[in-house]
């Protein structure tokens, strides 16, 4: 027991000692709850951000439908004139003073993945596999701006406004009226573009199409009766075919590339939203047990 005389040193010390928890506690106090609007900020951005992905998600699930339908039918037009040239036996013809003229299908939209990077890589391993002389013709803002960092004085041509829809054929057949206005005579143009193997993948393809020296230096070609004043139609004619099954596979593969990336977005966020609820949970937990504290520090010191 403290005597009368002892009990105020006691109790002037005491205040002394709780003086720093009590301007400690207030300033943890204001950190948690700073914490807690900062983690509750995230949440709600990323809550947003999974809202966006699932209907984007959606939206390229519709799309897909239309794209495969699409693709099918491409696929009868690319399919008739191959068979005509395999028939023919029509080949590129070889020659050291033209040039290689390569059409790279892309689009102008991102948010698919490395469906783009892709076409892109497999354009400088074509380059670099089978060097020579090549021209650039890109289709899509995307692979334009990659190709024109890495060869820009290759680039020709290019096209913007493709892949906003469902390709159709007077889109390609528009390309290949531009592509033929171009003054430099050609040895081969090949046309590079992303193969739909499966809704979860797809591969750069390279697809030729003929010049009319190729198409009439074919060793079958006089079995089909073509006249030669037609010829000039028939190569623009296969070219506009090429190009229309080139862009329905890419705007297909497009589509699919983007459901799966909207996908793994919407999961991520999820697994995001798990994580930061848990830490939100225990932040406002602590916040709760420091005022706790406080109250019972508060209430031991008023009895004392």
């Amino acid at each position: 027991m403290l005597s009368r005389a002892a009990r105020p040193a006691f109790q002037a010390g005491a205040a002394a000692t709780l003086r720093p928890a009590a301007v400690t506690i207030p300033a943890l106090q204001t950190a948690n709850y700073a914490t807690l609007r900062e983690i509750e900020g995230r949440l709600k951005s990323i809550r947003n951000i999974e809202k966006i992905t699932k209907t984007m998600k959606i939206v390229a699930s519709t799309k897909l439908t239309r794209a495969q339908r699409a693709m099918t039918e491409s696929r009868s037009y690319g399919s008739t004139s191959n068979t005509v040239f395999e028939e023919a036996e029509t080949k590129p013809v070889e020659s050291e003073n033209k040039k290689t003229l390569l059409i790279i299908c892309s689009s102008d939209k991102g948010l698919c993945g490395g469906i783009h990077s892709g076409l892109t890589r497999g354009t400088r391993r074509l380059m670099e596999k089978t060097p020579g002389d090549y021209n650039l013709v890109v289709i899509g803002e995307k692979s334009k701006a990659q190709l024109g960092r890495s060869n820009p004085k290759d680039l020709v041509l290019s096209f913007a406004g493709i892949g906003k829809d469902v390709p159709t054929f007077s889109d390609a057949q528009a390309i290949a009226d531009q592509i033929s206005l171009l003054p430099t005579d050609y040895s081969s143009i090949k046309i590079m573009y992303n193969k739909f193997v499966n809704a979860q993948t797809y591969e750069a393809t390279v697809v030729e199409a003929y010049s009319e020296e190729a198409i009439a230096a074919s060793p079958n070609f006089a079995a089909f009766e073509v006249d030669e004043e037609v010829l000039a139609n028939l190569r623009e004619y296969a070219l506009a075919n090429a190009l229309f099954w080139a862009l329905a596979e890419g705007h297909a593969c497009e589509q699919s590339a983007r459901r799966n990336a909207m996908d793994n977005a919407s999961k991520n966020a999820g697994d995001m939203i798990t994580r930061f609820q848990i830490l939100f949970n225990r932040t406002r937990q602590a916040v709760i047990t420091n005022e706790l504290v406080d109250i019972i520090t508060g209430a031991s010191a008023s009895e004392g």
